[in-house]
């Protein structure tokens, strides 16, 4: 995180020293919402909320203080009222700066020494096939609470394998899949189709352009993973050689029984969509966790305090707990966790059977 800041210092400093507010202020905002608040903070949501003050747990916390101080000072020629607000509130608290107003601060200096292009590329990475496999995971309506077996990425490319196999565990822990393979850009899951751009075809061919269709329609899979790497290919239409280049179509690709399938540019990720009863026995586990957490939030115990649990009980009931018990009490603060008489709990209907939840402060 740090280095994606000291970049966002350098680029904005770069943009206000020539008087270019609007870029600066986009950059700005994208660091704000996309990486600072959609993913480092989501990110580390365990390390923030973690029992003690470990090491781990100081360094999140750090972190975040210097990228939001930071965020003060850079905004301050633009927002001047907000920004001195958000500096003397994180001031008061801390002291670090004597300053009594971020407009008698320093203006931030990016630290070279901070910055690594190749973290931040591999992070971006990681961001686009998160989001790829959270998009896929909308198109077939599989909410993230329920785990899935397996992300597929054609390694197509050694440098992008390299970055995507450095994020992989965070990919998994955001998309909540269990494994991250790659796989054979002609393996069978990976049904390719090639769609004509009959605008920008039809004024390059004119009259050839029916032929260099039908030409195109008839590419066999290897054909078009040879066209996707060469970035063209020569095709006969109608007895006469064309050259087609990649700029002149769309290559998708097609859902096969069991997967769903996305293209980004050069990255293809596939998604295994198979829900097993292991699967589902794992997803229930989460769901009991999201209940309890929500009735002890509504109870008003402390983040802090240990509970003792009571499940109503049935067979889905007790498969969970035999299975997930002891992640689920870790999860919730749990003292005991038993399968019983869960009279005067709440009730509630997880995907696939009704169970009625009992909590008490231990």
């Amino acid at each position: 995180m740090l280095s994606e800041l000291n970049t966002l210092t350098l680029q904005v400093d770069t943009y206000l020293s020539d008087f270019d507010p609007t870029p600066a202020t986009r950059l700005i905002r994208t660091f704000v919402i996309d990486k600072l608040s959609n993913w480092y903070i989501r990110l580390n949501k365990k390390r923030f909320w973690g029992g003690g003050m470990s090491r781990d747990k100081l360094s999140a916390y750090q972190t975040l203080y210097t990228c939001i101080e930071t965020l003060a000072r850079l905004i301050a020629p633009v927002a001047p009222f907000y920004a001195d607000r958000l500096f003397r509130d994180l001031n008061d608290t801390t002291a670090r700066d004597t300053s009594r107003s971020v407009h008698l601060a320093m203006y931030p200096k990016a630290d070279n020494s901070c910055i690594d292009k190749e973290l931040e590329r591999s992070m971006e990475l990681a961001m686009t096939v998160t989001s790829m496999v959270l998009a896929l995971r909308k198109k077939v309506k599989i909410p993230v609470i329920q785990a899935l077996q397996t992300i597929s990425i054609p390694a197509t490319d050694t440098l992008m394998k390299e970055r995507i196999e450095r994020m992989k565990d965070v990919i998994l822990a955001e998309t909540n899949v269990k494994t991250l393979d790659f796989i054979d850009g002609r393996a069978a899951i990976l049904v390719k189709k090639v769609k004509c751009n009959f605008r920008t075809m039809g004024k390059k061919f004119g009259r050839k352009m029916k032929a260099v269709a039908a030409a195109v329609n008839n590419l066999t899979q290897e054909e078009i993973a040879r066209f996707e790497t060469d970035g063209g290919i020569r095709l006969n239409a109608d007895g006469e050689e064309t050259d087609v280049e990649l700029a002149d179509v769309e290559i998708i690709s097609e859902d096969i029984p069991g997967w769903t399938v996305t293209n980004d540019g050069a990255i293809t990720v596939a998604l295994d969509i198979t829900i097993t009863d292991e699967l589902s026995l794992e997803s229930n586990a989460r769901r009991i966790v999201k209940h309890i957490q929500n009735l002890r939030k509504a109870d008003g115990l402390d983040i802090t305090d240990r509970i003792n649990v009571v499940l109503s009980d049935s067979k889905e009931t007790r498969d969970v707990v035999s299975a997930f018990g002891e992640h689920i009490a870790s999860q919730v603060l749990a003292r005991s966790l038993t399968v019983g008489d869960a009279a005067g709990g709440t009730e509630t209907f997880l995907e696939s059977f009704r169970i009625t939840i009992k909590i008490e402060k231990a």
